[in-house]
């Protein structure tokens, strides 16, 4: 059994909040309690309590071992370049002239990939499956959003046909009214060691295939894996002003986790269509208004829709410009933390075919207009 080299600067001991004076019961009962507390059941989409979960399992699996536990404490008291077989316990001391400490670089890591195989504790042999909780994959899909929906933001189902916990053995594998049992080739953990003089390797146990547990009775729906390929619905909420691309991420609806480990997120890709009035630059709502010649000349107060189905006033004062913007407040996009506006750009129309009086008062105004908008083209 070899030492990783997590060892020297993982103080397990505090990880379960024990002394290490603490006895294999007191041990047991510490890790017990934390792992209700902070197993990823009971804190779905929390990332720390995920993290502190899996410390707390790597520090177990050594503590709780009374082989491994001798061999942490006699790593922790020699420190990172120390060497059990040898006096001084520095490099070379005891063995020959040689450091076979296999929980740095070097050597140890040499032997370990021809193998195939990783040391312990902790891990599996690379490519194999993993020993302890693993969570699930991420899923993708997308979503279309209507333009107002994605502005005011909505609460909908998504339909998706996706890996999920078996819906027969509740993800154990096991048929209803049996249980998994323990692995009794390598009691639990997942992994098998060979002793191989000053070397311990580990692989993965060839009777549970790393699992630490073994199903007697498969379950008839998902044949032992514990997941199964079904059609399901997922209730998304997508937040008011969601822009057209964006993603947005479901803590823990992704792909089941394995070995009790936590599920994957889904992520949700928004599509926004296009609206025949309105458009928007961040949180702000954009209109373009036409409005006639007499309009912008002498001013007028017009009528214009909003976003949330209203109708509300926007006075323009005489010589009014085209291309001019005008800001109606608050009535753009609206979340907890901010509130847009609406921005009206007005256009002023040209008639196609002016009719006789049109065009009568129009050479009326052109006979009293004084000065010419393109005097500073002159000389």
């Amino acid at each position: 059994m070899a030492p990783q080299r997590e060892w020297y600067d993982k103080d397990y001991y505090k990880t379960l909040g024990v002394s290490d004076k603490a006895e294999a019961k007191e041990i047991t009962k510490a890790y017990r309690k934390l792992a209700r507390e902070l197993h990823p059941d009971a804190n779905p989409g929390n990332t720390k309590a995920e993290e502190k979960f899996k410390d707390l399992s790597a520090a177990y699996d050594v503590l709780g071992d009374d082989a491994k536990r001798k061999e942490y404490d006699e790593v922790r008291r020699l420190g990172p370049m120390g060497n059990p077989g040898g006096a001084g316990g520095g490099p070379g001391a005891g063995n020959g002239g040689y450091n076979f400490n296999v929980g740095t670089d070097g050597f140890g890591d040499v032997l370990g990939g021809l193998f195939n195989r990783q040391r312990r504790p902790g891990g599996a042999a690379p490519g194999g499956r993993g020993v302890g909780p693993q969570k699930g994959e991420d899923l993708s899909t997308s979503i279309t959003l209507d333009f107002v929906d994605a502005a005011h933001g909505l609460t909908t189902t998504l339909h998706l046909t996706s890996d999920a916990s078996c819906s027969t053995c509740h993800g154990s594998g096991a048929a209803p009214g049996s249980q998994p049992r323990l692995c009794t080739v390598c009691g639990g953990r997942g992994v098998t060691d060979d002793n191989q003089g000053f070397f311990s390797f580990s692989s993965p146990c060839v009777v549970c295939q790393g699992k630490g547990v073994v199903i007697d009775t498969p379950c008839p729906t998902c044949r032992g894996k514990g997941i199964e390929r079904r059609p399901r619905e997922v209730a998304v909420r997508i937040p008011a002003g969601v822009a057209d691309g964006a993603t947005i991420r479901l803590k823990g609806r992704g792909g089941p986790g394995r070995n009790g480990g936590p599920a994957g997120d889904l992520l949700v890709e928004c599509h926004v269509t296009a609206h025949p009035l309105f458009s928007r630059d961040g949180m702000n709502i954009l209109l373009r208004v036409p409005i006639t010649y007499p309009e912008a000349v002498a001013g007028a107060d017009i009528d214009i829709p909003t976003l949330d189905g209203t109708r509300v006033k926007l006075r323009l004062r005489a010589g009014t410009q085209p291309g001019s913007k005008h800001r109606v407040k608050g009535k753009g996009i609206a979340t907890a933390r901010a509130t847009g506006d609406l921005i009206v750009t007005v256009d002023v129309a040209v008639p196609m075919k002016p009719t006789a009086e049109e065009l009568e008062a129009v050479e009326a105004l052109r006979l009293v207009t004084s000065t010419s908008p393109r005097a500073h083209l002159e000389g």
